[in-house]
């Protein structure tokens, strides 16, 4: 990855922090030029939108790789997003622990689109989950059989609050963006913060303060390994 960072006036280590500060937290641009400017780093909000599009996707890779497979069983739910005036829906899928597998923007919300979800989280994971749980939703019924028959498919009532509650970083970064600015966005956006907040997710409630700091100091290690910003 090293050859990425040619030409560029910055280091690694600049650029990599101001991609890991815009999809770690809920800051616009000009937020994340403050805070470099506050350590003497000078940077206009056009050059960081550029490493963000540039970089982001490649960190993300990085990422999965270095995180493998999820749990193997998938929470699904999707949700809304307007942009530019119409709807799209986000169909997102996390395991047990709460880590995101897979996210996708389409346009409607039937039995193909559901299909095309199922396919992409397949080939993301590598493997067909042990159970399926979702909402009563129709095309998730039909999408099952489909793809895998075979996987024993949940719709409980309040059985898929863990992919329900994954939406809130979306819902907050949707308002700091003031709504997302087009679909390719929106899915270029959403498929670098899944593995970056998985990386960095680490339950600091059930936590020991001291375990929680290892855990802390192993995905920043992480981070910088997979940005090759050591």
């Amino acid at each position: 990855m090293k050859s990425t960072y040619r030409r560029h006036r910055f280091p690694p280590e600049v650029i990599s922090y101001a991609v890991w500060l815009y999809h770690r937290f809920t800051l616009s641009f000009r937020d994340v030029e403050d805070l470099l400017a506050e350590r003497g780093i000078t940077v206009s909000y056009e050059a960081i939108r550029n490493w963000c599009m540039k970089f982001g996707p490649t960190y993300a890779r990085s990422l999965r790789r270095k995180q493998g497979r999820h749990g193997d069983i998938w929470h699904v739910d999707e949700l809304f997003i307007t942009i530019r005036g119409e709807r799209y829906y986000l169909w997102r899928a996390v395991d047990q622990d709460g880590d995101v597998i897979d996210i996708l923007v389409t346009k409607r919300r039937d039995r193909r689109a559901a299909k095309r979800f199922f396919v992409r989280a397949l080939k993301q994971q590598g493997q067909v989950p042990w159970q399926l749980v979702t909402d009563q939703l129709r095309s998730y019924a039909a999408a099952h059989r489909e793809v895998f028959p075979s996987v024993m498919h949940r719709t409980g009532r309040h059985e898929n609050n863990r992919a329900e509650v994954s939406h809130q970083h979306t819902r907050e970064q949707e308002r700091q963006m003031r709504r997302f600015k087009s679909p390719q966005q929106s899915q270029r956006f959403l498929s670098v913060q899944g593995p970056i907040q998985n990386l960095f997710r680490v339950g600091r409630h059930h936590l020991k303060a001291v375990h929680y700091r290892l855990l802390r100091d192993r995905a920043f290690s992480d981070w910088r390994e997979s940005t090759c910003a050591c």
